[in-house]
């Protein structure tokens, strides 16, 4: 299953390529404030599917006449890991590890969506890069999760792109502007994606293939991180962790396209303003 926000908030799902607009039938108010209304369907997803395809109110819909919205508005926290894969630690000349530093958060307000674009800050002289990365939602909340149970808390995956101005400031700062988070293009649920220690990740700028690399060189693994994470702090449905990124992180100009792919997960372009 599929699951994503479109039109201002409206929550639809795609199962076996037939898309649905659930919006109504779960009495969704898109103009509720604070937008938590996709972390509210996750916690409940379990008592909300599949009953609710049936419900009178659920309509179907064509997902390539919409505009998609970022697939979660408002997580409870936003956590990424630092250089979890040897190579970036190698050409960033890093000492730091993700087995050794564990993970920074990164402001809620920075995630975008696949429609949205990556706006630059106005920061003449300074490179702002892209990192690509697999991002992983929480479904079941906890605390003190084991490795064993791990998977059995994650509720999807999705494309993330960890946005970053390079210099000495604070790493959050740096990485916490507005659009610095595209996220998308959907939430690819849990049991759609085969093993998730064997995904090929892929980022291109103009068609330049810049990334290219494998789950399965991750420092701290998908269990691993989130075994970390809730030792330190509870998880929640719809919180994000993001993997970590691979080397060929590089700068972006305003006028640039980014493309990043995920097997079994997604795909979305974004333009650079």
């Amino acid at each position: 299953m599929k699951v994503f926000q479109f039109n201002g908030g409206r929550i639809g799902v795609t199962i076996d390529s037939q898309s649905y607009d659930l919006t109504e039938a779960l009495k969704i108010d898109v103009q509720s404030w604070p937008p938590v209304q996709m972390v509210q369907f996750i916690a409940k997803v379990d008592q909300n599917m599949p009953a609710i395809l049936t419900h009178p109110l659920t309509k179907k819909m064509d997902i390539s006449s919409v505009r998609l919205d970022v697939p979660i508005s408002w997580p409870n926290k936003l956590l990424a890991f630092p250089v979890n894969y040897l190579a970036h630690g190698v050409e960033m000349k890093s000492v730091n590890r993700a087995d050794l530093n564990g993970f920074f958060l990164k402001a809620n307000s920075s995630l975008s969506g696949p429609n949205d674009a990556i706006v630059l800050p106005d920061l003449p002289g300074r490179e702002i890069h892209h990192e690509c990365e697999l991002g992983i939602v929480i479904g079941k909340g906890g605390r003190n999760i084991s490795r064993e149970n791990a998977y059995k808390h994650i509720f999807g995956y999705a494309c993330l792109i960890d946005m970053v101005v390079r210099g000495k400031e604070e790493r959050v700062m740096r990485k916490s502007y507005d659009t610095f988070c595209p996220f998308g293009p959907w939430i690819t649920t849990s049991d759609e994606v085969p093993d998730p220690a064997n995904l090929q990740t892929r980022l291109w700028v103009n068609d330049e293939l810049r990334q290219d690399a494998n789950t399965k060189d991750l420092i701290v693994d998908i269990p691993g991180m989130i075994e970390l994470s809730s030792k330190v702090a509870t998880l929640y449905p719809g919180d994000i962790i993001a993997a970590g990124t691979p080397a060929g992180v590089g700068p972006v100009s305003r006028g640039d396209r980014v493309r990043i792919q995920i097997e079994h997960v997604g795909e979305m372009t974004l333009l650079v303003q």
